[in-house]
């Protein structure tokens, strides 16, 4: 048997099979990244409470730890976060300042008070859930990251003068509430509000992690191109004569 690639199917395969290697290799940075972030919540979110402390916070150090603040909800600058669900219900998490009373008192801090349906978003339509007077919040911290890659394509403009954000950036909401927002949010643990809505405790622990089948699958994608292609270009010994060759 003999081996000899032809042109265009070679020019076809070659990118293919490096773009099914990268993708193969992402995925398995994507693993690493994922089991560290699987670890750092479960560690983090059942760890001791502490008070929260005021200004920005270092990410790193910070996400997904648990915290307390005590304050005043301005439901009047809630804000709605859209196309979040529960249980397939399609709705919105609903973002509300909370102006600190207890040792960090004046400080102005975004909650992430939790999901409420897409009917019930006005505050009208749910007034037993504003709560009033001095509350405290307990929950962890989260950070918004900034949108990139197709995020930039698919992901809609925020509209800050209709209230309707897709993604949490915080430069925008402190500008439209008028507040100097440090640089994270706090996500309610609250789990019986009144009058149900909003429905707290919007974080999971039991995050998915199907990195290493996709790397597998691609890695074996690329495996069978090889095969293909190397089995097109065998060929039989003297198979590659030409049609016109005749015997004396």
């Amino acid at each position: 048997m003999t081996f000899r690639p032809k042109l265009i199917p070679t020019l076809f395969t070659l990118p293919a099979l490096v773009a099914l290697i990268w993708l193969g290799v992402w995925q398995l940075q994507r693993l690493e990244w994922k089991e560290d972030l699987i670890d750092k919540l479960q560690s983090r979110a059942e760890a001791e409470v502490v008070p929260l402390p005021a200004g920005d916070l270092d990410m790193e150090a910070w996400e997904y730890r648990p915290v307390v603040a005590r304050g005043v909800f301005r439901h009047e600058e809630e804000m709605f976060l859209l196309n979040r669900s529960l249980n397939g219900n399609p709705g919105v998490h609903v973002l509300t300042p909370l102006e600190r009373t207890d040792d960090q008192a004046g400080q102005v801090i975004l909650v992430n008070r939790g999901w409420v349906p897409f009917d019930l978003r006005e505050r009208a339509e749910r007034p037993e859930g504003l709560i009033a007077g001095e509350v405290t919040v307990e929950g962890i911290l989260r950070f918004p990251r900034p949108v990139t890659g197709l995020q930039r394509v698919f992901l809609p403009e925020n509209e800050p003068h209709n209230n309707l954000w897709y993604n949490i950036e915080i430069a925008q909401m402190a500008e439209r509430i008028s507040a100097d927002l440090p640089n994270f949010y706090l996500v309610d643990g609250r789990e019986d509000t009144p009058g149900l809505y909003p429905v707290g405790r919007q974080w999971r622990l039991d995050i998915r992690n199907d990195h290493l089948q996709y790397a597998l699958t691609w890695f074996t994608l690329a495996i069978a191109l090889i095969v293909i292609f190397v089995v097109y270009h065998r060929r039989p010994p003297g198979g590659d004569k030409s049609a016109g060759d005749t015997r004396s």
